[in-house]
């Protein structure tokens, strides 16, 4: 199925979770926001929240420096 993650579409597996897609992606889950539709997630959604077609999803990184 396919999604839009960050402005690209991608094609993921059916029934993906959040947290799935993130490893994935290779980016740390402590260390983005996800927005999801529209809707922010909360953290503890990470493990249940499954994706769906034509979903629209966008991962924020938080980087350090000065």
């Amino acid at each position: 199925m396919n999604i839009i993650v960050n402005g690209k579409q991608k094609e993921i597996a059916p029934a993906t979770i959040l947290i799935s897609l993130v490893r994935e992606l290779e980016l740390d889950p402590e260390a983005i926001v996800a927005e999801h539709n529209g809707r922010i997630v909360r953290r503890d959604e990470y493990d249940s929240l499954a994706l769906a077609e034509n979903d629209i999803l966008e991962l924020i990184r938080f980087v350090g420096g000065g």
